[in-house]
């Protein structure tokens, strides 16, 4: 005898109350995050109020926090919330002021690796970013202080000494790798 899973839609996880947990929805299934420790919290954080400052004085469009969540897909639905994340003018322009969750990826997503996070499940998470129109993905690593930036052309892996570059994607932006580590 199999038991299938309830799958979830979208509107249900926005009218779920408030747990203190965040919770994503990958193909339908709920999946339950615990929330951020302060290294986490932190290094997410420092990358954030980089990408707001450089986004905002450069009218380029608008950075959202871990709270924010994006429909990546439908029937079944995916919604993921990175840790931080920036949406192009035109798009939020389009889009405008609609209830509930973003539709559709952000340009950039920032992804920090949390102690008990599975390396598959980052990888995972990273391809559907980008598999779904997302055109930069930071996945920054408090283990080991480096940060990997994921394009649909690559992947290219960065240490303390290096300079995460927003490219065209962001342009202008940069930040050191040892900054979002306090360094």
């Amino acid at each position: 005898m199999t038991t299938k899973t309830q799958l979830m839609t979208a509107d249900e996880l926005l009218a779920m109350p408030d747990d203190g947990y965040r919770y994503e929805l990958i193909r339908g299934e709920l999946i339950k995050m615990a929330p951020a420790g302060h290294v986490h919290g932190r290094e997410g954080n420092r990358v954030n109020v980089r990408l707001s400052m450089h986004v905002y004085e450069n009218g380029l469009g608008e950075t959202y926090l871990a709270e924010t969540g994006f429909v990546l897909t439908r029937s079944p639905d995916t919604v993921l919330a990175p840790d931080a994340s920036f949406v192009r003018r035109e798009r939020v322009e389009e889009v405008g002021d609609v209830p509930g969750y973003f539709p559709g990826p952000p340009d950039l997503a920032v992804e920090v690796i949390s102690p008990n996070d599975r390396l598959t499940e980052v990888a995972a998470k990273v391809a559907d970013w980008l598999d779904h129109g997302t055109l930069m993905v930071i996945v920054v690593n408090p283990r080991n202080h480096t940060a990997q930036v994921h394009t649909p052309d690559g992947v290219t892996s960065l240490t303390e000494g290096d300079t995460l570059d927003g490219g065209d994607v962001l342009p202008g932006w940069s930040m050191p790798v040892a900054d979002i580590f306090g360094k």
